[in-house]
């Protein structure tokens, strides 16, 4: 929690500083343009890509199919969106992996990954806990233990 806090107190710094460095680069009037485009831009594509993916979705639904991946694609392009609403030059340059299609899907890939390693965790946490305290899971009558033994032949 302390993390997220010092990064929320130190983003709108690391923002400013960046907004005066081009301000002093290209001038006052281009730097705010460029922010009120990301502004713009960040909006339109909110509305746009959110449709796109609500229309992706309802197709989905209607083949009987479950819409994960437009869902999360979805919540990617929600942030990204945000972030380019947000006044800034680095918020942008965050917002830009989000956006675009490539790179949302290895992010999505990626947070997918961590999801199954943390649910995995999970559940072997609460074998581990249900084993110990000799209580039965709720799919089945003892843990989730296989005992067996090995022999290792190099061929």
């Amino acid at each position: 929690m302390r993390a997220f806090l010092l990064l929320f107190l130190l983003f709108p710094l690391l923002e400013l500083a960046v907004m005066i460095k081009v301000g002093s680069a290209i001038g006052v009037l281009p730097t705010l343009l460029l922010i009120v485009l990301g502004v713009l831009v960040g909006g339109l594509v909110l509305r746009v890509a959110g449709v796109a993916t609500a229309w992706r979705a309802r197709e989905r639904l209607a083949r009987g199919e479950l819409p994960e991946q437009e869902v999360l694609e979805g919540l990617l392009i929600a942030i990204g969106g945000g972030l380019l609403l947000l006044p800034g030059f680095v918020s942008d340059l965050l917002a830009v992996p989000c956006l675009l299609p490539f790179t949302r899907r290895l992010l999505l890939a990626r947070l997918r990954r961590r999801a199954e390693e943390q649910a995995l965790r999970q559940r072997a946490f609460f074998d581990d806990l249900a084993a110990r305290s000799g209580q039965s899971r709720p799919d089945a009558s003892r843990p989730n233990v296989i005992e067996g033994e090995y022999e290792r032949r190099d061929d």
